[in-house]
C-alpha cells in the first residue's frame, strides 16, 4: 500500500487496526508520542499519511496548533469512558457531546507559534543525545503566518570543563 497510518498500540484500537489492515493500508504502531506523527502527516517525505485512534485532548490541541501552522487539518471528538465524563463535559460548556471538532475549533488564534523538541527518535525528530558535559537536541519551530518549519539542532553545554570535542 502507498498509505501509512500511525495508530497508538492500545487494546481499544484492535477493531480500528483490523479495519485499516482490511483497507490495505500499512500500519505503524506506536507506544506513545502521537503529536509528532500527527505533525508528520503535513510534512512531505516523512512517510506518514494519517494518524487515527483515540488519544488525549491536550495532545489533540497541540496537534491542532501545529497543523494550523502548516495548513493541515485535524478532526476529533471526545471519547467518554463513562457517564461521569459526559456530565463533566456538559458542565464545562460542551453542548453537543458528539460534535466533531476541527482544527480551527481547537485553535482559534492566527498569531500562532508552535515549537517542539524530540525526546526519542522518530520520523520527524531525532531524540536527545547525551555527551560528556551536555546534551544535543533536535527541535522545530513553526509559525502560522509563514507556513514553514525551522529545524533547530542545538547543543546545550552543562559543564564547560568536561566538554572536549563536540561532534556534529
Amino acid at each position: 500500500s502507498d498509505i501509512t497510518v500511525v495508530i497508538l498500540d492500545r487494546p481499544r484500537h484492535a477493531d480500528l487496526i483490523a479495519a485499516v489492515r482490511q483497507a490495505g493500508a500499512r500500519i505503524k504502531l506506536i507506544s506513545d508520542g502521537d503529536v509528532a506523527p500527527a505533525i508528520s502527516v503535513a510534512v512531505s517525505g516523512t512517510g506518514v499519511q494519517a494518524v487515527m485512534g483515540i488519544g488525549g485532548a491536550p495532545e489533540g490541541v497541540l496537534t491542532a496548533a501545529a497543523l494550523r501552522c502548516l495548513g493541515g487539518e485535524i478532526q476529533g471528538r471526545f471519547w467518554y469512558r463513562n457517564d461521569g465524563e459526559r456530565q463533566r463535559a456538559k458542565e464545562m460548556g460542551i453542548g453537543d457531546l458528539d460534535r466533531v471538532f476541527r482544527t480551527k475549533d481547537l485553535v482559534r488564534g492566527t498569531a500562532l507559534v508552535f515549537t517542539a523538541t524530540g525526546i526519542t527518535d522518530g520520523d520527524l525528530f531525532r531524540g536527545v543525545r547525551l555527551f560528556g558535559g551536555g546534551v544535543r537536541t533536535h527541535s522545530l519551530v513553526m509559525t502560522a503566518s509563514a507556513h514553514q518549519i525551522r529545524f533547530v539542532d542545538a547543543i546545550h553545554i552543562d559543564d564547560m570543563q568536561r566538554v572536549g570535542v563536540v561532534r556534529l
